[in-house]
């Protein structure tokens, strides 16, 4: 396991309104990693067109959890569209873990999904098919320009509010109310 102690991980972007990008239009995207380098992130309020059933299934993965068969599988961003992120709450030590932050792990190997399918996976979990990507420097830019406010990211949201709601709830965690941003923005 690595530790991803940078300076974005374990913030949420909230894309502000003027973020005409269709990629991230209204997006809540958690940054699980960033440095010199760049980042790298998943967004967490879109669904994909999967379920975590459908996701088992084509693993030939087994479940007999309606509940997890049922989970909506998140549209994780436009990179590596065809590879899975799980976002989760156990500090097991999975085959290829990144704690973003304590408490909180992304992991793409498949061992977790086969834990998942058999019961005994994290307490909370959700998967992404796909990530975002930001080269060195591209991101802080992109902040300059006004595109994305930043939150502390915590597990309720992540976990427990509806995707439709995230966008709206994050803006409220640092006192925004998003359906009053313009569409525009510029600097003074």
């Amino acid at each position: 396991m690595q530790d991803a102690a940078t300076p974005l991980a374990n913030q949420l972007l909230i894309a502000l309104p003027a973020l005409a990008d269709p990629n991230f239009a209204r997006s809540v995207t958690l940054i699980c990693q960033h440095d010199d380098d760049g980042a790298m992130g998943v967004v967490v309020n879109r669904a994909s067109e999967y379920t975590l059933g459908d996701v088992l299934r084509q693993m030939n993965l087994a479940s007999h959890d309606s509940r997890l068969d049922d989970q909506i599988v998140l549209a994780g961003g436009p990179v590596h569209p065809e590879r899975g992120f799980v976002l989760h709450d156990s500090a097991h030590a999975w085959e290829s873990t990144l704690e973003v932050a304590t408490g909180l792990y992304l992991t793409t190997s498949r061992d977790i999904l086969e834990a998942m399918a058999i019961g005994e996976g994290p307490a909370n979990a959700v998967m992404a098919l796909g990530c975002a990507g930001w080269g060195a420097g591209q991101l802080e830019y992109e902040l300059g320009e006004n595109s994305w406010l930043t939150v502390p990211a915590d597990a309720e949201l992540l976990f427990g509010v509806p995707l439709e709601q995230r966008w709206q709830t994050a803006g409220q965690r640092i006192g925004v109310d998003m359906t009053c941003m313009t569409d525009y923005s510029g600097h003074a």
